[in-house]
């Protein structure tokens, strides 16, 4: 079974499998779940792509949602044509996409931001405008900021 991955992997080169991709899209919650629902959806959609090359940073409250995938360019394609067929109820718009040299995320974070003084200074301290979390008055580099942001505040918080 390895020589036979190893195999496909040389031939899915000539697809672009090597080169890696960072898409950054935002979403909201236009369903009547809650940010809890959409939270255990994207806990799903994890689990469907963990073991498939990809890395993911997720920050989602009752409302939106930002999330950062990172993978092989043909998979990175096939997740933004899934998000866009099947998942139209998030109202996913593409915030940024990049070719980089190494993944950024350790495996797959997620933040739930919640109404408390730790959400209040993300907001005010990461460039959202207005006084709630709303990605979609976010321009692209606040986004992205925002993401490094809460997540480099993770990892230093590590013992």
């Amino acid at each position: 079974m390895h020589i036979a991955t190893s195999h496909k992997l040389k031939n899915n080169n000539k697809n672009g499998q090597h080169i890696i991709l960072s898409l950054t899209y935002i979403g909201k919650n236009s369903d009547s779940n809650n940010g809890i629902e959409l939270a255990r959806l994207l806990e799903q959609w994890r689990r469907n792509n963990e073991k498939s090359g990809v890395t993911s940073a997720l920050v989602v409250n009752d409302n939106y949602f930002i999330q950062n995938i990172e993978g092989p360019r043909p998979l990175i394609n096939e997740i933004l044509v899934k998000l866009i067929n099947e998942y139209a109820y998030l109202v996913p718009h593409l915030s940024e996409i990049e070719e980089i040299e190494v993944h950024r995320w350790d495996g797959f974070l997620m933040k739930y931001l919640t109404s408390s003084v730790e959400y209040e200074e993300y907001t005010l301290k990461s460039f959202s405008a207005g006084a709630d979390f709303n990605p979609y008055l976010m321009k692209s580099t606040q986004i992205t900021s925002f993401l490094k942001a809460i997540f480099e505040d993770t990892e230093s918080n590590k013992p």
